[in-house]
């Protein structure tokens, strides 16, 4: 794994550059609202929605805390002759993996991101209306459903080739031990289980956002959210 200075650099990197990309989505739009309009408001509730939850995802320990250690790594990985077992009986082994595999999970939500505030930016939104007015996660579901398998399909290579270099000689071990084991299947879980999680945190955070949008400091969302369904 790479050490923790390496790490905590990278980490403010990359939200600098979620940051940059919400600077660029809070740019004036169309022409309604003060030069703003629905689909404007729309961009800004996805990108801050995945702000959040990605600044949530890859905080030290976050990740693996609320979602990856929810499946498991037998799930994740499959018990082949005992294997898994024999290395995760000692406590500390298995605290080893886990964080050795959170780290990796990290690395895909990292990846990840630019991918979700792109979409955002050029996303065609046909009925802005209708998502403002919708249930509490309706434009994260909207933009789901339009990117479909996109993360997980950028993911699984990445992910597998860090699996393979990886520093912790316990994931070597296991990969090892594990005989005949599908590295990329492994990182196909790896990933549908991150790409799960972004989405359920967008969802989370979108959520939040229409129960308080003061809380943003946002005068679009304020505006269009903060007075309840638009007719």
């Amino acid at each position: 794994m790479t050490d923790f200075a390496a790490t905590s650099t990278d980490r403010r990197k990359f939200l600098a550059g979620i940051g940059a990309t919400g600077a660029v989505l809070a740019l004036p739009g169309c022409e309604s609202m003060g030069g703003f309009s629905l689909t404007d408001a729309v961009r800004r509730l996805l990108y801050l929605s995945s702000e959040r939850a990605f600044v949530r995802l890859t905080a030290p320990g976050g990740f693996w805390d609320e979602q990856v250690a929810a499946i498991g790594l037998s799930e994740m990985i499959g018990s082949r002759g005992g294997v898994v077992s024999s290395i995760l009986t000692s406590t500390v082994f298995k605290n080893r993996l886990e964080g050795a595999f959170a780290d990796i999970a990290v690395e895909g939500a990292e990846r990840a991101a630019p991918i979700v505030t792109d979409a955002v930016r050029v996303i065609g939104i046909q009925n802005a209306l209708a998502l403002i007015n919708g249930g509490p996660t309706a434009a994260t579901g909207f933009l789901r459903n339009s990117m479909g398998t996109a993360l997980v399909e950028a993911m699984v290579p990445e992910l597998g080739q860090a699996m393979r270099v990886t520093s912790e000689p316990l994931v070597a071990e296991l990969l090892a031990g594990l005989t005949g084991i599908d590295v990329a299947g492994v990182a196909q879980n790896v990933s549908t289980t991150v790409d799960n999680a972004i989405w359920t945190e967008m969802g989370v955070e979108e959520t939040a956002i229409r129960a308080n949008p003061r809380s943003t400091n946002d005068p679009l969302l304020i505006g269009v959210l903060g007075g309840g369904s638009l007719l």
